[in-house]
């Protein structure tokens, strides 16, 4: 392992040994609740991925691994991040370490996928980080059955960070929302329009895991009535821009799309 950065108490490195690597493989079981004999990333495949020329970062609480990320070289100046968790309050140190990494290697912009649906995920990614949602995947995996996901289709939203940007420049939490343009499954507004016709709101539920294990229809129709509002927007050149406090999307329209 390869020492970084201290912050508040956290360490966070690179991990190389295999020792660590099966460590990092453990968390990932851990927090997509599978079993430790079949993580989403096996550790050998880590291994390949570091070998490769990609970066595992781990962070530390004391001598407890508390988070990690993984991320590959991509194409054209960019790098792909596969896989973060960290425990609350981590999660923007590990991804400031993939930064400096990635931009230590001449990479401008960084790309991860997650789960659109999860709030919470989306306003760290896209008003904390300053990321844009750049592109809509219906049921990307497949079917998936750690004990995250099990029961629900795959969507994601591709992010893409501007690495030397910075940060968000959207007030996400300011302003009144246009009309309601489309209802949520559960009878309240899913989707406004401003009369401009520059944004898009988008609402999603309080909670998607907790709906999922308690109610996986209702959670399946959430995924189908968000699905139609993004790939609507998105074709008619909107990108996600933000997520505000309480669960509401906001999408732009690019200029080019003006």
């Amino acid at each position: 392992m390869t020492a970084g950065v201290m912050t508040t108490g956290v360490t966070i490195r690179t991990v190389h040994d295999v020792a660590g690597l099966a460590a990092v493989a453990d968390h990932f079981s851990d927090v997509w609740h599978t079993p430790r004999t079949a993580p989403p990333y096996p550790a050998e495949v880590l291994h390949s991925l570091v070998h490769a020329g990609g970066a595992v970062h781990a962070v530390y609480d004391g001598q407890r691994l508390a988070g990690a990320a993984v991320a590959v070289l991509g194409a054209e100046h960019s790098t792909y991040s596969l896989v973060a968790a960290a425990d609350r309050g981590l999660g923007y140190a590990v991804k400031q370490a993939q930064r400096d990494w990635a931009l230590g290697l001449g990479a401008r912009t960084m790309r991860w996928t997650f789960d659109p649906l999860v709030g919470r995920n989306a306003r760290f990614n896209l008003v904390k980080l300053g990321a844009v949602g750049t592109e809509y995947l219906v049921d990307f995996y497949g079917p998936m059955t750690d004990g995250v996901n099990d029961g629900d289709e795959s969507d994601r939203l591709t992010v893409t960070w501007d690495l030397a940007a910075p940060g968000p420049s959207y007030d996400t939490d300011a302003g009144a929302r246009g009309p309601v343009t489309r209802t949520a499954p559960d009878g309240g507004a899913l989707a406004r329009r401003d009369l401009g016709d520059r944004y898009v709101w988008c609402r999603v539920p309080d909670d998607i895991v907790g709906l999922r294990a308690a109610d996986p229809a209702l959670a399946l129709r959430w995924r189908h009535a968000v699905r139609e509002v993004f790939l609507a927007a998105f074709a008619e050149g909107f990108r996600a821009t933000g997520m505000s406090r309480d669960g509401w999307y906001t999408l732009t329209r690019t200029e080019e799309a003006a």
